[in-house]
């Protein structure tokens, strides 16, 4: 077996042959925790920090975790093993259950997890060394002003819709703006800017995923000497920076060089975020090795 594997409460079977049911609450309602990352050299990374928060997601929908984390993390190594891939893409979903045509969550009592692994896909080279342009969307998310903002839910058709908006428009990602017009991340992605030497990120209290690489970001500014402020960002001021760039597990750090109809900074990535990444890697463990952009 080998490239695209899929392991259904613990037990690894072939894509094809991989079934959920159809009265599954993920499938019917997405109602579901997931979380995304990727391996370098074969090993997940920060594999321990997306599982906790996928405990956090699965605590602030009331989903009760159906293993523990150890096992969990056993699942994907065993996962990662069987599918033979140089590096790979992990995507680790749990359901509530499945159960009657209800939407009372309480009808569910058995949550289903699935793990799916594939060869992982990176952007473009092109867009590294040219960085990529962002469209803002104002977008209500579904757990926007409920008990499980920040969570990671599979419920990501508003974030759909603004990808495919911005997609349409020419753009990479979709700036999401919230109600009050704030700058609070990409659809599928965190955000930076670089404005008068110092870094600024939405805060978590803004309802934002709180990202894994963003966390990494920020710890590599500190390391590098670089402020850093997360606080609330407006789309003027985002407009005006020096330079912007989003963050995600399998993008890692990608700089933006155009929004709406701005350019940002000089349109070109800058020298803070090429800092940022570096460090980054290093910090992954790949010193010494190309960057993307270097590839």
């Amino acid at each position: 077996m080998s490239g695209r594997v899929v392991a259904i409460d613990g037990e690894v079977c072939e894509p094809a042959r991989a079934v959920v049911s159809v009265f599954d609450r993920g499938f019917l309602y997405g109602d579901a925790v997931f979380e995304v990352l990727r391996t370098y050299g074969g090993r997940p990374f920060a594999l321990d920090e997306h599982l906790a928060r996928l405990r956090r997601s699965a605590e602030r929908v009331f989903i009760a975790m159906p293993v523990d984390e150890a096992t969990l993390r056993r699942e994907v190594e065993v996962a990662l093993a069987a599918s033979g891939n140089e590096d790979s893409y992990v995507r680790l979903v749990v359901t509530r259950g499945s159960g009657p045509l209800s939407l009372d969550p309480d009808t569910a009592t058995h949550p289903l997890r699935v793990l799916i692994v594939e060869p992982v896909v990176v952007p473009p080279r092109e867009a590294y060394v040219n960085g990529v342009a962002l469209v803002s969307v104002r977008a209500r998310r579904a757990t926007d002003e409920t008990s499980a903002s920040g969570a990671k839910v599979s419920n990501y058709l508003p974030n759909l819709l603004a990808l495919r908006e911005a997609k349409s428009r020419g753009a990479q990602e979709a700036l999401v703006l919230d109600a009050r017009g704030r700058v609070v991340e990409g659809a599928s992605s965190n955000v930076f800017i670089v404005s008068g030497g110092r870094l600024a990120t939405p805060p978590e209290s803004g309802g934002i995923l709180p990202g894994i690489t963003r966390a990494h970001i920020l710890a590599a500014a500190t390391s590098l000497g670089i402020p850093a402020d997360e606080r609330d960002l407006m789309l003027d001021e985002v407009y005006a920076a020096a330079e912007v760039f989003i963050t995600s597990s399998i993008r890692e750090l990608l700089p933006v060089v155009r929004i709406d109809d701005r350019t940002i900074g000089t349109g070109s990535p800058g020298a803070v975020s090429r800092a940022l990444h570096r460090r980054f890697r290093e910090d992954v463990g790949l010193s010494g090795r190309p960057m993307p952009y270097e590839a």
